[in-house]
């Protein structure tokens, strides 16, 4: 309820009075509009003690505006309604759902039995999503529940009175037929009655009246005859093929592994009934009826096939995106295109030549009196058929240019050869457009030649000799020792004092100074300190050495 303006009521301070009690002084903005509902402790225990009842089914079930009961055992945060919605009887509403489905679809038209993309009619600028309006209706979807046979049954939704229209297109043609039949026999009586040719005509017309009399019942003798029909089995265990097969024989015929009977022959395999190989190579080809079926591969549209193979590969390896088995259709235009212009450009090249060069076999013949023509030449013979007198020998001309002289030149190129080089006789130059200099360019290069030579002679006589060091290296590193070597006795016993030192240093190098002044140089004193000193490790008498 809400508040009134005006003085207290003495209920109203009674309840006042009762809260303030209660709750206490201060807060009173915590007061509730509804602070009327309050309970007492002894209604709240009432109130518990019904729902109690309720839940044990001592008690009827609480009921909802709508009459429908509430179950007891719901918890109260579920069963009471919010603040806001002013639920002034108890009920679930708040908990049921109160948004309302969707009419429509995302589709165009709005039915609810498919989506967008299998919408039918015509897309609309707003769907009926937006507009909700002219929705269509959702179509009857019929679902079937079929069993086990149901679902195998290859007659299931089969209308018989369709096969109505099937007898009728055989009717028709059977009249049409007939028809065509009548026809004909009428136009023989025709010539039969116009034809005044006696009684051979009479009974050749006879024997066209038979002819014209067809049976029925008689099959078509070509469909018989037709082995390479092959007929595939419908709903049969492995999917095989029955019929005729294309190597069959005709029964008069000799079959192929009859034909030679050498163990050592054609192969025969019973369970394909092929033979690739000839069984009689060496029969003539003319008389025999059989060659093998390998003989099939090499003839016919075989051939084709393996060329258009042969040009797909090599179509693909040059970067042609080509596939045989993938778009056979493709690579066949494609190979039909490259035929044609290989044909193109073959006869381009052909008329190009017979332009240029001409075509002596459609030319007209020399005449006779050319042919055999004579002159007045006299011509002598020896006896091998060489010619001594009348003709004069042609030397063969080159297809360089010859006797042709450049930048005053006297001589051709070529006319001189000198360390691998070919150059001019006149003036002895090697590069082919220098300029002649004649005898006076011959003497400037000789000079400069001799003064070359000069300079490498003074060369070779003033290099210094190197220092000849070899001695002492081999008498200082131990490889030779010289036998004229001499050693001082006072040095020797000085490089074995500073060998004992280097020792004792190797086994300690904390003594080792920082800034040690090595000398490179060895003398042979040394040298032999060291030897005397080394210690091979092979040597029994080793550690007496130490």
């Amino acid at each position: 309820m809400g508040l009134k303006k005006g003085p207290w009521t003495p209920e109203e301070d009674q309840i006042l009075t009762a809260y303030i009690q209660r709750y206490g002084h201060g807060n009173w903005r915590a007061l509730p509009k509804q602070a009327a509902s309050f309970k007492s402790r002894e209604d709240h225990r009432k109130q518990l003690e019904l729902e109690e009842a309720r839940k044990a089914g001592l008690a009827p079930a609480e009921v909802d505006e709508d009459g429908k009961e509430i179950n007891p055992h719901i918890p109260q945060y579920m069963s009471s309604a919010p603040w806001y919605l002013n639920a002034e009887k108890p009920s679930l509403k708040h908990q049921r759902k109160w948004k309302s489905d969707p009419n429509y679809t995302k589709s165009c038209c709005g039915a609810m039995t498919h989506d967008k993309k299998s919408c039918m009619d015509r897309p609309r600028k707003v769907g009926a999503k937006w507009t909700n309006m002219h929705i269509a209706p959702d179509e009857k979807v019929e679902t079937f529940e079929l069993d086990y046979d149901g679902k195998r049954d290859r007659w299931n939704g089969y209308d018989p009175s369709t096969y109505a229209h099937v007898i009728e297109q055989y009717e028709a043609r059977e009249q049409a037929r007939r028809k065509y039949l009548k026809e004909q026999q009428l136009k023989k009586l025709e010539e039969k009655n116009n034809n005044q040719n006696g009684e051979g005509a009479v009974s050749d017309d006879d024997d066209d009246e038979d002819e014209l009399k067809v049976d029925e019942a008689k099959v078509d003798e070509s469909k018989q005859m037709d082995f390479a029909k092959v007929e595939k089995r419908v709903r049969t265990t492995g999917g095989g093929s029955t019929g005729t097969v294309r190597n069959l024989r005709i029964r008069e015929d000799t079959a192929k592994y009859l034909l030679n009977l050498d163990v050592n022959s054609a192969h025969y395999d019973p369970k394909t009934r092929s033979m690739r190989e000839d069984p009689l190579p060496d029969a003539d080809p003319n008389e025999k009826f059989y060659e093998g079926d390998n003989q099939n591969r090499i003839s016919g549209q075989a051939l084709e096939f393996k060329q258009l193979n042969m040009h797909a590969w090599e179509a693909f390896e040059k970067g042609q995106d080509i596939h045989l088995q993938a778009a056979p259709s493709q690579a066949e235009l494609l190979f039909q295109n490259y035929k044609i212009i290989k044909e193109k450009l073959k006869s381009k090249t052909k008329d190009t030549i017979m332009e240029k060069y001409g075509n002596a076999a459609s030319e007209e013949a020399l005449p006779r009196e050319l042919l055999l023509g004579q002159s007045e030449r006299e011509i002598e013979y020896d006896r091998a058929g060489r010619i001594i007198k009348g003709q004069e020998t042609l030397l063969p001309r080159s297809k360089y240019e010859e006797d042709v002289f450049i930048n005053n030149h006297t001589s051709v190129w070529g006319s001189w050869w000198k360390d691998h080089q070919w150059g001019y006789k006149c003036c002895k130059q090697t590069i082919r457009n220098s300029y002649c200099t004649g005898s006076a360019g011959i003497e400037a290069a000789e000079a400069a030649a001799e003064l070359m030579k000069a300079n490498i002679a003074r060369k070779e006589a003033t290099e210094e000799k190197p220092v000849q060091h070899e001695e002492k290296r081999l008498a200082t590193w131990g490889t030779d020792v010289p036998d004229d070597l001499v050693l001082d006795k006072k040095l020797l016993a000085e490089a074995l004092k500073k060998e004992d030192e280097r020792r004792k240093e190797e086994r300690d190098e904390r003594k080792r100074k920082y800034n040690v002044k090595w000398n490179d140089e060895v003398t042979p004193e040394e040298m032999e300190a060291y030897r005397m000193k080394k210690i091979h490790h092979d040597d029994p008498m080793k550690d007496f050495l130490l």
